[in-house]
């Protein structure tokens, strides 16, 4: 079986770099590195077109497995319910022998446009094949990942005057910047310095001072799952695990996925910080929680 690897940004809302390892009619997927969900298409023929103009069935949920357990189930592939299914095997083995952080493919990316200049204001969706994107619909409202999943503190102001979750009221605004009409377009990126994107997904050049707060309030939380992204340059890569400290135990979770590392030494801390937490019997808030790849 021919397996394929490579990674792409869960969106929208952007919540993971997700490594997927992917055959013609199986796959595996993991925001984590760690927790690994296999897909099997069952019905070939009922889906969309894949690579080649043939015709593809649905990917079905058909079990999660930690990476600890991978190497357990290929050396042990029979079971008191019967054989493990030789795509598991197959894509078991190729992710124990891989290293991860998979490549970066999604170059196409649809922006929604701050209406100023028409410049990308905030990412909402990407794909690897430019043929995909006739199929995307054509939304321009950019969605901020969840407080159910990624809770941002409210100071004792927001609180007393019960203002809503950071998430939502950036969402708004994000909204509001792009005004009434607003519009989005698809790029193709090519990773040079004189492309003008915005790093973490989302505009930070705010004028009004407490939608800025806003916006760096939300990266700052979400920094653990920004340090995923590749193409960051050194500068604003070290802003973020700077920002990442105050999330330890999401900074261990998604670390093996991390493409590049600037400050090894602030990194060390915060996993150590993180393993004595976890020793402790504390866990990411976001585990055991709607998360990951149920977002596809």
């Amino acid at each position: 079986m021919s397996i394929r690897a490579h990674s792409q940004r869960l969106l929208q809302p952007f919540s993971a770099q997700v490594q997927i390892a992917e055959a013609d009619n199986a796959r595996a997927l993991s925001m984590d590195g760690d927790l690994w969900e296999f897909q099997f298409i069952y019905a070939s023929g009922r889906g969309g077109v894949g690579a080649g103009g043939r015709q593809r069935g649905r990917f079905v949920r058909a079990a999660h497995i930690r990476y600890g357990d991978l190497e357990e189930v290929v050396g042990n592939p029979s079971t008191a319910e019967g054989e493990v299914d030789s795509r598991i095997l197959a894509l078991a083995e190729f992710i124990l022998a891989a290293e991860l952080p998979f490549e970066a493919a999604d170059r196409h990316e649809y922006w929604l446009l701050d209406p100023k200049d028409d410049t990308p204001l905030a990412l909402i969706f990407s794909c690897i094949d430019a043929s995909e994107m006739a199929s995307f619909p054509k939304l321009t409202d950019w969605t901020a990942l969840p407080a159910a999943v990624m809770p941002i503190d409210s100071s004792e102001e927001e609180r007393s005057r019960s203002y809503g979750p950071v998430n939502y009221r950036l969402e708004r605004s994000v909204a509001e910047r792009a005004g009434s009409s607003p519009r989005a377009r698809w790029f193709t990126r090519r990773y040079r310095e004189d492309e003008e994107f915005p790093p973490f997904l989302v505009r930070e050049d705010w004028n009004d001072a407490e939608q800025h707060d806003l916006c760096q309030r939300y990266l700052q939380r979400q920094a653990p799952r920004l340090l995923m992204l590749h193409g960051v340059g050194l500068e604003d890569r070290r802003r973020m695990e700077l920002a990442a400290k105050a999330h330890a135990l999401d900074v261990e979770r998604f670390y093996s996925l991390y493409p590049e590392v600037v400050d090894k030494g602030v990194l060390d801390k915060i996993r150590i910080e993180a393993k004595l937490r976890i020793a402790a019997g504390e866990m990411p808030y976001a585990m055991g929680r709607r998360d990951g790849v149920l977002y596809q």
